[in-house]
């Protein structure tokens, strides 16, 4: 069992952490720092999220370009056929309210756009293609 101090929204707690389990989940027990009079502090979730399933495994160097992470395409920079250096700007996907750049892997010509704006999409979908 390991103890810390964490501070937490300028309270200050004392946890004892005990590693449970070979999945490796955390337990944490909170207890008040007697110097501070605070609430418990809340206790975090033990559940590891679900990694997303992939969709599309990309060769090294190709230019298939897969989500990253789900989310909302929230705007297409690029239309098929368009010239695209390597590293320029395609989209943007919004996920956990992050604004995510998704850029062109290599150099080329857009071949296809595999979502739309506004279009949810799952981690590994593939996104667009570039040749």
């Amino acid at each position: 069992m390991s103890k810390y101090r964490i501070t937490l929204d300028g309270k200050t707690y004392e946890m004892d952490v005990e590693l449970i389990g070979e999945g490796g989940a955390v337990k944490p027990a909170a207890k008040k720092a007697e110097s501070v009079s605070a609430p418990a502090a809340p206790a975090a979730s033990s559940a590891a999220p679900a990694a997303p399933a992939k969709t599309a495994q990309p060769e090294a160097g190709s230019g298939t370009v897969v989500s990253p992470m789900p989310g909302t395409v929230i705007k297409i920079v690029k239309n098929v056929g368009d010239e695209v250096k390597a590293g320029e700007l395609v989209l943007i996907l919004e996920a956990m309210k992050m604004e995510n750049e998704i850029s062109a892997p290599v150099s080329g010509k857009i071949i296809s756009i595999n979502c739309a704006s506004g279009a949810a999409v799952n981690g590994g979908d593939i996104l667009f293609e570039v040749k």
